[in-house]
């Protein structure tokens, strides 16, 4: 996994970069597995004032891995069985939300699905200038899930995120910026040198004072998030055994 998801320390700015390749840095199980032990490390990493998150130069995430064979092949698998593997997308966005230090996505390209899911637990998310959003869910017969429904609706209201959910059309990077999904538009290719610079910023500040205001603004934002999206797993499975959605996955997934 070392060079698919890549972890580096600079002084007090940590970067993982997600670079899978050929695959249009699609989330595997195992990426996704990865993802959430790293965040599970930093969290416990006190000389990490800051976080990175980013992708390759040609995009961030075409989001989960349609074909991967170990999140979708599951009728050897017990109930309880596909449930844990199907919480593991939101155990993951819930690790990044649970960092305490400030956490930016940095995008290039493509942003889909699970890859938005992922960003949304982030704190900022800067968009090169020709990156775009993508959210297919409804579309391939699953509702969005991962938690990631409050946190969409914390940042652009609900009459926004239901257009975003369920039209399911690419968002620009300037409408995300006007919408407030993302924070920062740079240059193409400027996305990773923006969130570096921010980051340095933020591990010039007192740490102690950065990490106690996140922390008070996170559980004001967020305290019904779980009350409004605990169930959305099993929305999730049931939706997605329909004769309907498993049709559209798989044309995905070709």
């Amino acid at each position: 996994m070392k060079e698919i998801i890549s972890l580096e320390k600079t002084g007090a700015v940590a970067t993982v970069t997600i670079d899978r390749g050929g695959k249009r840095n699609a989330l595997s199980q195992e990426m996704v597995l990865r993802l959430t032990d790293i965040a599970l490390q930093l969290q416990q990493d006190t000389s990490v004032a800051c976080i990175v998150l980013s992708g390759n130069q040609n995009e961030f995430s075409a989001g989960i891995d349609l074909g991967d064979a170990t999140r979708w092949s599951l009728d050897d698998k017990t109930q309880l069985e596909r449930r844990a593997i199907a919480l593991r997308g939101t155990r993951l966005c819930k690790a990044w939300e649970d960092l305490p230090q400030i956490t930016i996505a940095a995008v290039e390209g493509m942003n889909v699905g699970g890859g938005i899911a992922l960003t949304l637990a982030c704190d900022w998310r800067v968009m090169g200038k020709s990156a775009f959003l993508f959210v297919p869910e409804v579309q391939i017969g699953i509702p969005l899930g991962w938690q990631t429904i409050p946190r969409l609706v914390n940042l652009v209201g609900p009459a926004r995120a239901k257009q975003i959910v369920l039209l399911g059309e690419k968002m620009s990077a300037d409408t995300a910026l006007e919408w407030g999904v993302a924070d920062f538009v740079v240059a193409d290719g400027a996305a990773c040198a923006h969130a570096q610079d921010l980051a340095a910023r933020i591990g010039k500040m007192p740490e102690l004072a950065v990490r106690m205001s996140k922390q008070s603004i996170n559980a004001y934002a967020n305290a019904l998030n779980h009350l409004g999206s605990h169930m959305d797993v099993d929305q999730a499975m049931l939706c997605g055994q329909t004769q309907d959605a498993v049709a559209v996955r798989d044309r995905y997934a070709r």
